[in-house]
C-alpha cells in the first residue's frame, strides 16, 4: 500500500507580514494512522524540500498526541525535511494521495498545475483521493470525466466561513474554502465548528478542520481495505 501526502510550500500569511504553511496536527495525525498501518509513505511538495509549518500549529494549545510523537521521531523529521517536488511524482505509483491543511493550500495548491493533474488523473483511476481542513481548496480547479469541476454534485466538507471568521483570517484568506466548494457546485456539508466531520463521496475523502485528520486518513484506509481499528 503506497500513500503520496502532499504538502504546502507556501510560507507567506497575505500581506500580514505573518507566516503560515501547514497545520502540524494535519500531517502528523495522518501520517502516524498510514504508517501504523504498514503503508509505504512518499512525502511531497511543490517546491520539495522542507514544507513551512505554520507557527501556530506549534504552539502549546495545538498539541496532540501525534505531534508529540512526531517531535520525538527523528526519522519522520528527516522525511519531512526532504519531500519531493510534485514535478518528480509518477501519480501512477500510488493507491491514494492525501492533502494535510493549514492555510497555505489556499495559495499555493489551489492552483499547482502539477497537484491539478495527480488529483485529475488519480481520481480518474479510482485512486482515493483526500483533503482535510483547507486542503480541499486543491481541488476546487481540477476537472472532473465530464469535463466540469471534479467536486461538482459531490459530497465534500472542508474549514467552514465560521471557523475562518472564529480565526480572525476571513479577510486574508485569498478566498473563504466553504465558498468556493460551493460555488464549484459541490454538495458542501460541515459538522460543529472544531469537531471531527469527514464526507466521503466514492473514493473522495474530505475532513473539515484539524479534528477531522485522523478520521479521514482512516477513512481513507477503510476504502483500501487496510484499516484495523487499535483496540
Amino acid at each position: 500500500m503506497k500513500i503520496l501526502m502532499v504538502l504546502t510550500s507556501h510560507e507567506q500569511l497575505g500581506d500580514t507580514g505573518k507566516k503560515t504553511g501547514f497545520w502540524l496536527e494535519e500531517f502528523a495525525a495522518p501520517y502516524y494512522v498510514f504508517k501504523d498501518a504498514g503503508a509505504n509513505i512518499t512525502l511531497a511538495s511543490p517546491k520539495g524540500g522542507q514544507p513551512p509549518l505554520d507557527p501556530k500549529s506549534d504552539e502549546p494549545g495545538a498539541q496532540t498526541e501525534a505531534t508529540k510523537r512526531f517531535k520525538d521521531d527523528p526519522e519522520a523529521a528527516i522525511a519531512l525535511a526532504n519531500t519531493l517536488p510534485l514535478s518528480e511524482i509518477s501519480d501512477g505509483d500510488y493507491d491514494a494521495v492525501f492533502y494535510p491543511g493549514g492555510h497555505g493550500p489556499l495559495w499555493d495548491l489551489a492552483t499547482d498545475k502539477r497537484s491539478i493533474k495527480i488529483i485529475e488523473t488519480m481520481y480518474g483511476d479510482g485512486k482515493v483521493v483526500a483533503a482535510v481542513c483547507h486542503a480541499p481548496a486543491a481541488f476546487i480547479n481540477a476537472t472532473g470525466q465530464d469535463g466540469g469541476p471534479l467536486v461538482r454534485h459531490k459530497r465534500v466538507t472542508g474549514f467552514s466561513n465560521s471557523e475562518e471568521e472564529a480565526v480572525g483570517l476571513s479577510k486574508t484568506v485569498p478566498f473563504l474554502l466553504e465558498d468556493a466548494l460551493l460555488e464549484s457546485d459541490a454538495r458542501y456539508s460541515r459538522g460543529p465548528d472544531w469537531h471531527p466531520y469527514v464526507v466521503t463521496e466514492g473514493s473522495l475523502v474530505t475532513g473539515q478542520n484539524p479534528a477531522s485528520s485522523a478520521p479521514a486518513a482512516e477513512e481513507v484506509l477503510r476504502i483500501l481495505g487496510a484499516y484495523r481499528k487499535q483496540e
